[in-house]
Formats: C-alpha cells, sequence, structure tokens
C-alpha cells in the first residue's frame, strides 16, 4: 500500500520530465561557466532540487486544471483513476512551488526572482491563457528560456546564456504555432493564431520567428563570447531552421519536427562555445 501510494505522486510529478529539466540546467550551466562547473557543485545541486520541485509543482498543476479532459486522453494518470482527488493535486502543486521558492532564496535573490517569476507564468499559463493561442505559446516559450536563465545565474555567468535562451524561446513560438497549425482541425476548443490571422498568416509568423533565432545565434560572435567551433555547428542549425521557415507552409508537421532538431544541434553548438 505504501508502495502505492509513493508511485501515484511520481506518476503525478512525471519524473521524466523532472530530470530532463535538470539536465537542460546542467547542460545550461555548464555552457555559462565555459565547462568549468567544478566550484559551483553545491549551487547546482541546489539548483537541481529547484528545477525538480517547479516542475512537479507544474505538472501536479497541470493534471488538476486538465482533470476532467484526462478521464478520456489519460485515463491512468492518478487523478482520473481515482488514485488522487483534487484538491490532493492542487495542495501539492502549491506546497512544490513554495518549496522551490524558498530552497532557490539558498542560492541568491536573482535565482528567486526567476523561480517566483517562472511560477508566476506557469499559473498564468494554466490558469488563464492556455486556451488562448498565441499568449499561450508565449509563456511557454519564456519559461523554456528561463531555465537558460537559471543556470546562467547560478554559476555567474547569464550573459553566456542570454542568446540560447532567446533562441530556444524564438524557436518555441515558431515551434507552437507551426503545431496551432497542423492540428487547426482538432483545436475545437482553442483560440489559436492560425484561427485567428488565417494559417498563412500564421505561418509568416513562425517563420519570422525561426528567422530571428538564426539571427540571435549570431550574438556570441559578434560579441566573441564562444569560439569558432561555435560558429561551425551553430550555421547547421541555422540553415535547419531556415529551412523549417520555408517548409512550414507545405507541411507543417515536417516544420515543427524539423525545428526540435536544430534546436539540439544549436545546444550542441553552444556546448562546444562554451568550451572556451
Amino acid at each position: 500500500m505504501g508502495c502505492l501510494a509513493v508511485n501515484r505522486f511520481l506518476h503525478l510529478f512525471r519524473l521524466g520530465n523532472c530530470f530532463m529539466g535538470i539536465i537542460g540546467l546542467m547542460v545550461a550551466a555548464f555552457i555559462a561557466a565555459g565547462g568549468d562547473m567544478v566550484d559551483y557543485w553545491q549551487d547546482l545541486a541546489i539548483a537541481s532540487a529547484v528545477v525538480f520541485s517547479f516542475i512537479a509543482g507544474g505538472n501536479s498543476l497541470n493534471d488538476y486544471i486538465d482533470r476532467e479532459v484526462d478521464r478520456l486522453a489519460h485515463p491512468l494518470r492518478p487523478i482520473p483513476s481515482g488514485r488522487m482527488s483534487p484538491e490532493t493535486a492542487l495542495h501539492v502543486a502549491g506546497a512544490a512551488f513554495v518549496f522551490s521558492i524558498i530552497v532557490a532564496t539558498f542560492l541568491s535573490y536573482a535565482a528567486a526572482t526567476v523561480v517566483v517569476a517562472s511560477i508566476f507564468l506557469m499559473m498564468a499559463y494554466e490558469f488563464r491563457f492556455k486556451k488562448t493561442g498565441i499568449v499561450g505559446n508565449v509563456i511557454i516559450a519564456i519559461l523554456t528560456g528561463m531555465l537558460f536563465i537559471l543556470g546562467g545565474v547560478v554559476v555567474d555567468g547569464v550573459m553566456n546564456t542570454i542568446a540560447i535562451a532567446g533562441m530556444a524561446g524564438l524557436v518555441t513560438i515558431g515551434r507552437e504555432i507551426t503545431k496551432d497549425i497542423e492540428d487547426m482541425e482538432g483545436d475545437f476548443d482553442r483560440q489559436t493564431l492560425p484561427k485567428v490571422i488565417g494559417e498563412r498568416n500564421a505561418g509568416i509568423v513562425a517563420a519570422s520567428c525561426y528567422l530571428a533565432g538564426v539571427a540571435l545565434s549570431m550574438q556570441p560572435v559578434l560579441m566573441d563570447i564562444f569560439n569558432q567551433l561555435y560558429l561551425v555547428v551553430v550555421l547547421v542549425a541555422d540553415g535547419i531552421f531556415i529551412y523549417c521557415a520555408l517548409v512550414l507552409f507545405q507541411d507543417p508537421h515536417r516544420g515543427q519536427k524539423l525545428a526540435k532538431i536544430g534546436m539540439m544541434v544549436a545546444l550542441v553548438a553552444f556546448i562546444f562555445g562554451g568550451l572556451g
């Protein structure tokens, strides 16, 4: 019985997402610190707890908000399966968010500010903007970038992560809009951008986001932050993003899938650049 009780919370947290968030934090810190993270291992351990708690809280809140939808879409999750009450999930979300703020104060006020802002955005998304299309897309993009900002803050190298945070955010907006174009017929309960301004105009916005990400990728080169290996690899990522901007008009599914690959290549470029 005890194992079942624990498992429902682990299922609620979605551990895979939590650990992926920690990996993202470590990559951001590696980039920001130029590969030398030995002096920051304690702060990174604390930051990992913050990220784990924040993502667990976000997933718990998501399950509370989407509890009716999940009865059909995800019937095995803790709430629709009857293993957990909605009120318990909401209380867990609140406790996780408070814990992440408290732990973040052991890092710095800057780190705590990033966490508080992220929680505010997460709650705004879940309670108000999830079904509003572009505003929700932008919030998700900002939250994606916040992880890289936090990694930079922890190792006192946030300037080295601004470009990757911005690039990740812009590509995320482009990819989310592209997915909304792909899912236009199925999104009967969401007022997405393609529904508001039309498929082609939404495609232009998505393509502009991809191209803006390409432009931002040149910031470390212009500021002479990273080495030449960064430029070589990031140009490959930029080529993928430019192709995404072109292909999404004919094949949105292919466009959003390629954008994900492009972001992974860009991440490798930033890692190489962070090696100094």
